[in-house]
């Protein structure tokens, strides 16, 4: 049977070409000699002259096999030990094992299939990029950026930990240490639509064009760190350029790209990107959609990737985070020295490893240890973690590498200066009661935890007065709780219900502030927050405009507009996540904080929307706090962690700023240490 299904494959491939069919049956033959093979060698049954025999037989096969595959070499590929065998040649096999007397095999149950990669299932590939692809299927190799890839080798640092030491490099930092790389002198630069940079945009733009290609740009907020990442995109052609951005200020994005670089053609990525231009100069993508487009985004071929608002990627567990790592290092795979930029103004939100994640997508670091040039920039300290001035010197290498860190009083006298007033408030009547009801409860089940505690620990551990240690533990306790409990009262339905309770008053002082003042901008968390805020100013006939998370953007831009043109809209109501960032509402100088935020960061990005360059007034942010209640310690621990930033971004703040924690865990602390110190002295006076 296999010599006669051989000799037709030989009179078939003799007149090409080879057809699917007799190349499957070149292929069966040959699986079917190699198991005859294997089997006559070992049947017992043969006397060795039988076997020589079929042996002999097999060999003519096999040869004919190879004339066959002289002619048609495409034939080999059918030996190779990876060879798929389709469905069809299975069938086959099966009917010439039948003709010749054989039972073929039970054909074995199909393998599952393979777990699909998480998220894979969203995955898009828009039509426009695989044209695009189509048009250059072949990305030219860059030897360079593997070499840039191969990490230097440790001497005097080799076993040393050093991750650690450098994050604490910059929580050590002491007042005055520097906290910008050293930056060449600013060239004018002049933008299209006589547009003119600023001396501090233009030392970025001037250090790109000279060669350096990572930037943590962490100026604060209003400094234009848009219009430098752009000119900086431009001067050292960094297109195809990626962008990752909030949702909120990727429309804002495209504007931006045409009004500093007309020339360069953008396009915005929307669900499955159907509309997406492949052939862009600059793709701007948000974060909620990276796990649908991670894929072609980091086969495209970018040359730069700018990361807006990067303490968005501050978690490294999220999905965020890990698509921008993902994105950033095939970007780092395919291209020497890309331009790498990560913009925030507020890089430090709650905890020094914040900066991780950020270091991360600019290559510095990697998982375990430093890499690369800043592996070599710490063995040219010859210091190890061990020897004193490492930190300064750790932290002046981290810098180097390209922090770029300015304030507005430093670096453009023209913008006023601006201040937080914080308004106290008193609540009263039942809300206020049942608030401070509320307050009370939650600090005698903190104390009565801790007491238990204290009761069950050994006899011998004698604590002197508050234990502040046992005391975060059971805050902790406390918090996970109150996270996963779905009902009953709690820090956070606490907050909420104070926020609530202040809504009236702050749309009050609100109103005043507009009849006297002119425009404001009115700041609060939570939707139900803002109807109640609008409410009133409707019931006072005073015009506003809101700007909200579920808002079109067409939506969004014409109640902008409204606040912005429109002498007869006093107050633009704004969401304190969807507003916070990408807005510039410098048209008023006076902003009212309805309600705290859980960070620093989050406050401060809602003040600078109207502390920007071209303020002409001073600012005042007008913070509502409810008096006597944990409003108000809030407002104290985050005024601490703005400290924090201070003294670790800016090398400025006094030396007993608070630690790095979590607000609300402190704020938790802070309300079981009152009590506890209540409660001591009703003790002693008694």
């Amino acid at each position: 049977m296999l010599a006669e299904v051989t000799r037709e494959v030989d009179g078939a491939v003799r007149r090409p070409p080879t057809r699917a069919a007799v190349r499957t049956k070149f292929q069966v033959v040959a699986l079917l000699m190699r198991q005859e093979r294997a089997r006559v060698r070992v049947d017992g049954a043969l006397t060795e002259s039988q076997r020589a025999k079929q042996l002999k037989r097999l060999d003519e096969v096999a040869t004919l096999l190879a004339r066959i595959a002289a002619r048609d070499t495409s034939l080999l590929e059918l030996l190779a030990e990876d060879a798929r065998v389709s469905d069809a040649a299975r069938a086959f096999m099966a009917t010439v094992m039948r003709a010749g007397g054989l039972e073929p095999p039970e054909e074995p149950p199909p393998a599952a299939p393979a777990a699909p990669v998480p998220g894979a299932e969203k995955r898009v590939v828009p039509r426009s990029v695989i044209s695009r692809q189509l048009a250059n299927p072949f990305l030219a190799p860059d030897f360079e950026a593997a070499a840039e890839r191969l990490a230097p080798r440790a001497r005097r640092l080799a076993g040393w930990e050093l991750l650690e030491p450098l994050f604490r490099s910059f929580e050590y930092a002491g007042p005055g240490a520097t906290a910008c790389m050293p930056l060449p002198e600013a060239r004018p630069v002049s933008a299209p639509h006589g547009r003119e940079l600023m001396p501090h945009q233009a030392q970025v733009v001037e250090a790109a064009a000279r060669g350096h290609r990572t930037f943590l740009l962490a100026d604060e907020p209003g400094l234009g760190k848009t219009a430098q990442a752009l000119l900086a995109a431009e001067v050292a052609d960094a297109y195809p350029l990626l962008v990752v951005v909030p949702n909120v200020v990727k429309t804002n994005w495209a504007h931006e790209v045409g009004m500093w670089t007309p020339r360069r053609r953008p396009t915005v990525v929307h669900g499955d990107g159907e509309r997406v231009d492949g052939f862009a100069d600059v793709v701007i993508v948000n974060y909620e959609l990276l796990d649908r487009h991670v894929g072609w985004l980091g086969d495209l071929g970018f040359r730069g990737m700018v990361v807006d608002e990067a303490h968005f990627i501050k978690n490294k567990s999220s999905q965020r985070s890990q698509h921008v790592l993902a994105v950033s290092e095939r970007i780092r795979a395919r291209t020497a020295r890309p331009l790498l930029m990560a913009l925030t103004g507020t890089p430090l939100i709650n905890d020094i490893e914040d900066f991780r994640a950020i270091w991360q997508f600019l290559g510095w670091i990697d998982d375990t240890k430093p890499v690369a040039a800043l592996l070599t920039a710490l063995e040219g300290t010859e210091l190890t973690p061990a020897d004193p001035g490492f930190y300064a010197a750790a932290r002046a290498s981290v810098i180097d590498m390209g922090i770029v860190r300015r304030r507005k009083v430093d670096v453009v006298a023209d913008i006023p200066a601006r201040r937080v007033a914080d308004l106290p408030v008193e609540l009263d009547g039942a809300v206020g009661r049942s608030i401070r009801a509320a307050e009370a409860a939650l600090a005698r089940r903190l104390v009565g935890r801790y007491r238990s505690a204290v009761e069950a620990r050994a006899d011998d551990v004698v604590v002197d007065g508050v234990d502040l240690d046992l005391a975060r533990r059971v805050a902790a306790a406390e918090l996970k709780d109150s996270s996963s409990r779905a009902g009953g009262e709690n820090v956070f339905t606490m907050v909420r219900r104070i926020g609530q309770a202040k809504a009236g008053l702050a749309a009050d002082y609100a109103a005043q502030l507009a009849r006297n003042v002119g425009k404001v901008v009115f700041f609060a968390k939570h939707v139900d927050v803002m109807d109640q805020a609008e409410q009133t100013f409707a019931d006072r006939g005073i015009g506003y405009a809101s700007i909200r998370g579920d808002q079109t953007p067409k939506v969004r831009e014409k109640n902008l507009a409204a606040f912005v043109n429109d002498p007869d809209v006093s107050i633009v109501v704004c969401s304190l996540m969807a507003a916070g960032v990408g807005l510039n509402l410098q048209v008023a100088s006076n902003l009212v904080l309805a309600e705290l935020s859980w960070t620093a960061a989050e406050q401060t990005q809602a003040i600078d929307r109207i502390h920007r360059i071209g303020q002409a007034e001073p600012v005042t942010a007008w913070r509502i706090i409810a008096a006597q209640t944990i409003d108000s310690t809030i407002a104290e621990l985050i005024d601490s962690k703005s400290g924090l930033a201070a003294r670790a971004l800016d090398g400025a703040g006094d030396d007993d700023v608070a630690s790095s924690t979590d607000v609300q865990l402190e704020a938790l602390v802070a309300l079981l240490t009152d009590a506890l110190a209540a409660e001591h002295q009703g003790e002693t006076e008694s």
